[in-house]
């Protein structure tokens, strides 16, 4: 299989306007992001994709492959899939830009299970994490996942999901890591199908593939990393980056 991975991303955040752009560690966020994920090994090709210039000109310019968008696009799916178009790939991953401590391990979990007996059913693969902090599972930024027994998802939300109505009931909770591996079928699929009301209201872009009947396969990891989605985020990347360093 050809698998390449692409890093959507866009300047103007609604939470955190011009983050991939901020400093962390001497370095800006989306060129660690893409450092990070080249620095894995598991791709053919590492590309960003951005309707920035000057995210463009910060890739390129440290000897980086960007793409810049044609059109304007409501999600990174669909930034993703205008690029990819014309490809020959099997598999294209989705790595968000936020994400500077991207590591080989949680890629590695992600794409083995297009290695699996059910690979055939999977039209795109995601990343969930256990959680328990109850400050976390009622965060609104942070999105919640629940499965069926075959660990394909069921539904996300910004919710806690499942609500805890009966106390009594030990049940488990999982955030979603915005990761995907996509078929490159599936994804030129989903450039074609318009928003739907729930993803619409929830503002979460995978939802949009459980709403068209795809079935996206959970993959679990324990490594919970460090997406930069406030400023506070990034305070709390610069401490970890630091720690790591010395």
């Amino acid at each position: 299989m050809k698998i390449i991975a692409m890093i959507p991303a866009r300047f103007q955040a609604s939470r955190f306007p011009g983050k991939l752009m901020e400093d962390l560690g001497g370095q800006t966020v989306i060129l660690r992001t893409y450092q990070a994920t080249l620095g894995t090994g598991l791709f053919e090709d590492v590309f960003v994709v951005t309707d920035s210039e000057v995210i463009f000109n910060e890739i390129t310019s440290h000897g980086g492959k960007a793409i810049m968008s044609i059109k304007n696009h409501q999600c990174g799916s669909d930034r993703i899939a205008e690029a990819v178009a014309s490809m020959d790939i099997d598999i294209v991953v989705n790595v968000q830009g936020d994400e500077p401590f991207t590591n080989k391990q949680v890629l590695t979990t992600l794409l083995d299970v297009f290695n699996q007996k059910d690979a055939s059913k999977i039209d795109l693969a995601s990343l969930m994490v256990k959680i328990t902090d109850w400050e976390e599972i009622n965060n609104p930024n942070c999105v919640k996942v629940i499965v069926n027994k075959e660990n394909f998802a069921q539904y996300f939300s910004r919710a806690p999901i499942p609500y805890p109505r009966d106390k009594e009931i030990t049940t488990s909770y999982y955030k979603h890591k915005g990761i995907y591996a996509f078929t490159k079928q599936a994804l030129l699929d989903f450039y074609q199908l318009p928003m739907g009301t729930l993803e619409a209201t929830e503002k979460i872009e995978c939802i949009r593939y459980l709403e068209y009947g795809k079935n996206i396969k959970m993959a679990e990891t324990s490594l919970q990393g460090i997406g930069i989605d406030t400023p506070e985020d990034l305070i709390k990347a610069n401490k970890i980056l630091k720690n790591n360093q010395q």
